[in-house]
């Protein structure tokens, strides 16, 4: 999320092993992991940090679905109900967010991708596409660099506008410098500055809220980490179909995001940065297809 307000952050099949009849012929035993049982579980992070994950359907693929800046998993309430009856789902709360813990030392978006990437091994997960919101774009990226095969597909909500993107080092210090001294101000004007115009205003500081609210130490430094994360070197690094549903209340540079990865994106005119809440029919409607396009290995939406 930046920038005089475009650090939008830009801030988620198993089957029981068989064998054949002892005849003349050899049969190979085939053993895979159980299906994951649904509802909540606890994983441990590599660095030990406890993060919290819920299991809503197993299925092919499985959608891992990643939060954005300051919210958590509770964010996706209103697209897992849908999206479970076709696919696996399996919603996130990075370290320091919801209900996971904030014993850690760095705050980076690489050691959030490294949190959802325990959960996904956790559940011995394959074939999976991770969603994320906001910041979550990027960590979404971070996990496909981490589990190559695994993850076969990326799709950010409201993210990865541009990976040409520049930030003014003046600006950018001074926007950061405001989240540090005084983070509950900055945030409040932050968060309510990325709704579109349309938003209602109770979703609107019942958002606010509830972001704002959260450590404050911690969403400082993973602001700095945000801008100083490379997002061209992610697209390359990732390896996977780059799909992004945005709102138009910042310009999506599709051409220039293809210079580093098969990237494409859907724009849903008239919302703000959160389109679970602005435009939840919408974003559920093209997620689907998305989902489906990735799946299918259909370059086009």
């Amino acid at each position: 999320m930046l920038t005089r307000i475009t650090l939008v952050f830009a801030l988620c099949t198993l089957i029981t092993s068989c064998s054949g009849p002892a005849v003349q012929e050899q049969t190979t035993a085939v053993v895979e992991a159980p299906a994951p049982a649904t509802g909540p579980v606890i994983v441990q992070a590599p660095d030990g940090v406890e993060i919290a994950a819920t299991v809503y359907s197993a299925g092919d693929p499985t959608l891992i679905l990643v939060h954005g800046w300051m919210c958590d998993q509770t964010y996706w309430n209103t697209q897992v109900s849908a999206l479970s009856q076709l696919f696996g789902v399996v919603t996130v709360d990075v370290a320091g967010h919801g209900l996971s813990g904030t014993d850690r030392q760095k705050w980076t978006i690489s050691s959030l991708g490294d949190d959802v990437g325990a959960v996904i091994a956790h559940l011995h997960l394959q074939n999976v596409i991770v969603i994320g919101h906001s910041m979550g774009g990027r960590v979404a990226l971070e996990v496909a660099r981490l589990m190559p095969g695994t993850v076969v597909g990326v799709i950010g909500i409201d993210t990865l506008q541009d990976a040409d993107q520049k930030w003014d080092p003046e600006e950018t210090e001074s926007l950061l410098a405001g989240f540090e001294q005084d983070f509950d101000a900055a945030c409040d004007s932050f968060v309510r500055s990325m709704f579109g115009t349309q938003a209602d205003q109770a979703l609107v500081d019942r958002v606010a809220a509830d972001m704002c609210s959260g450590p404050g130490t911690i969403g400082a430094a993973l602001l700095r980490n945000y801008v100083d994360y490379d997002v061209a070197s992610a697209f390359k690094n990732a390896g996977v179909p780059v799909r992004c549903v945005n709102a138009d209340k910042w310009p999506t540079n599709i051409e220039a995001n293809r210079k580093y990865a098969d990237f494409d994106a859907v724009i849903l005119p008239g919302y703000g940065h959160f389109l679970m809440q602005e435009a939840p029919e919408e974003l559920t409607q093209a997620l689907i297809k998305t989902v489906n396009a990735i799946a299918a290995g259909d370059p086009h939406q």
